[in-house]
């Protein structure tokens, strides 16, 4: 099958290895993955600031940009809900694009994708994941196959981490108070790592804990269910 990666912003800026453990996750699969070059930013935070017009120019291009994919795969909840939910709202069509987790289980059918990890995890469910694309249990069904993983739950999972992109800037207070929150519910876990589908999330929790010197790692699901 002919795939193509969408890296995002965040990913191709701060965290490259996602967008490698994803290709090589997707290739270990059978997948023919391409990488786009001309694709740029899919207009999420133009549109969630205020600027329309740019985010609609910015939505045409990247509908050009993946016009001929079967399918387009993407290490970010956030940007795949961006483009399945707000594209079509700006006269965009938009094109198949999938988060990694719904891609493995609901197109490739796969649960178990040869991954091992030998290490306590927790699943933190990112906002846009959970509510705007709806994956549900997909990840955390991934992550149970992984061999020597320990899955333990998160208590308040399902509450923001305070990023929320321009309100961790608009609102720095809350965004603290609630990143607190979840990582004191993190701790509470005895969790050696904590996974989530987006980096971004991640970002925020991962600076918060490295302050309390916590030593609990960060990792995104597509760099565990890589891991051999």
């Amino acid at each position: 099958m002919r795939v193509a990666l969408f890296i995002t912003c965040v990913n191709d800026t701060l965290f490259p290895g996602t967008g490698k453990a994803t290709v090589s996750l997707l290739r270990r699969l059978g997948c023919d993955v391409d990488f786009p070059q001309a694709q740029t930013c899919c207009g999420q935070m133009h549109l969630n600031t205020g600027y329309r017009a740019e985010g609609v120019r910015l939505a045409r291009r990247f509908a050009e940009v993946f016009d001929d994919y079967e399918a387009v795969v993407t290490p970010s909840g956030s940007c795949a809900a961006m483009v399945r939910e707000q594209y079509p709202r700006l006269g965009v069509e938009p094109p198949p694009v999938y988060d990694l987790s719904e891609f493995l289980i609901d197109v490739l059918e796969v649960e178990d994708v040869g991954a091992a990890f030998p290490h306590r995890v927790t699943y933190h469910p990112t906002c846009h994941s959970l509510r705007g694309l709806h994956l549900g249990d997909k990840p955390t069904r991934l992550l149970r196959q992984v061999r020597g993983l320990e899955l333990v739950p998160l208590q308040g999972a399902e509450e923001c981490c305070g990023f929320g992109g321009t309100f961790a800037v608009k609102n720095p207070a809350i965004s603290a108070a609630m990143c607190a929150d979840k990582v004191r519910n993190v701790m509470d876990t005895g969790a050696e790592v904590l996974c989530a589908a987006d980096n971004s999330c991640l970002m925020h929790i991962g600076g918060t804990m490295r302050r309390q010197q916590t030593g609990v790692r960060v990792m995104h699901l597509a760099e565990i269910l890589d891991a051999r």
